[in-house]
């Protein structure tokens, strides 16, 4: 008997002073109700704080949500810190107020996914899904 795959588990937060969060709780209803397990960190949060949770919860993904134009600043602190921790099976997602000439810059970083305001809720799901499928990762 082949054991079930677990869900997939994500830490979703948002990071520096950016006080808005409704994007981030959407994402966050949408992955639950796609069969994601998520963990909401909230807003303010450091770098260093969700990639430890990430890492204490044995998340898949982070995704970082920021709708502040500091993207490109957090997004380097949190990969900083997912290397710090030889994160390197963890997926990194960025979504919100993303320029597009802003996109390049983040994949060539490390960012896995980039999901600017107005992205599809359907892609952010299949995005996830196959990545981390792919990866192997989900499973207990």
């Amino acid at each position: 008997m082949t054991e079930a795959a677990r869900p997939i588990k994500v830490v979703i937060a948002k990071s520096g002073l950016d006080g808005h969060e409704r994007g981030a709780h959407a994402v966050t209803s949408l992955l639950r109700d796609a069969g994601m397990e998520v963990v909401y960190l909230g807003m303010f949060q450091p770098p260093e704080r969700i990639a430890e949770t990430a890492l204490q919860e044995d998340a898949d993904v982070i995704g970082l949500s920021s709708l502040n134009g500091e993207h490109l600043h957090f997004t380097r602190r949190v990969l900083g810190a997912m290397q710090d921790r030889q994160m390197t099976d963890v997926l990194l997602v960025v979504g919100g107020i993303v320029p597009a000439e802003d996109m390049a810059e983040l994949h060539d970083m490390g960012v896995a996914g980039v999901f600017p305001a107005g992205s599809a809720m359907r892609d952010i799901v299949g995005f996830i899904t196959g990545h981390v499928r792919a990866a192997g990762a989900g499973r207990g």
